[in-house]
């Protein structure tokens, strides 16, 4: 009597594989794009939420002129809520008022923040905005991509 002993297949085989390689590689084509939607929208709500009126920046402009008394002038910029108590001109000024480096207050593209005071939209106080997601000045102008601390006149 002789035994027939059945081989067992392990692995998959060449097709099996392609097929599975096929259908992931389709997958991956409709996730990724939506995914890259994803990402841009997340930047764009960072950079609202850092210039928002309850935001960090914002919050730290606004301890800036309950201190001094005003807000810190255009020339000023953003730096004047980074410097050490000690080398303040002011008495009044208890800062910084944010904390880490100015060079690291950059919105999520890698830019810094555009800070103008009094403010042309906000003229009872402060300008504060992002160039957005094409990291360009347009000349000056604003764009629609432009992440902004006022609404649209």
């Amino acid at each position: 009597m002789q035994r027939r002993t059945r081989r067992r297949r392990h692995g998959f085989t060449l097709i099996e594989l392609l097929l599975v390689a096929g259908i992931l590689a389709v997958l991956a084509a409709f996730a990724i794009p939506s995914l890259m939607g994803t990402a841009q929208k997340v930047n764009i709500d960072l950079a609202r939420a850092g210039i928002g009126r309850n935001g960090p920046i914002a919050k730290g402009l606004k301890s800036y002129k309950w201190d001094i008394g005003r807000y810190p002038d255009s020339d000023e910029g953003l730096q004047a809520l980074f410097v050490p108590k000690g080398q303040a001109d002011s008495d009044n000024y208890n800062g910084p008022y944010m904390e880490g480096a100015y060079e690291e207050l950059l919105d999520p593209w890698g830019n810094p923040y555009e800070f103008r005071s009094p403010g042309d939209m906000n003229e009872d106080g402060f300008d504060l905005w992002s160039w957005g997601p094409d990291r360009s000045n347009n000349d000056g102008k604003a764009s629609s991509d432009d992440v902004k601390n006022w609404l649209e006149k």
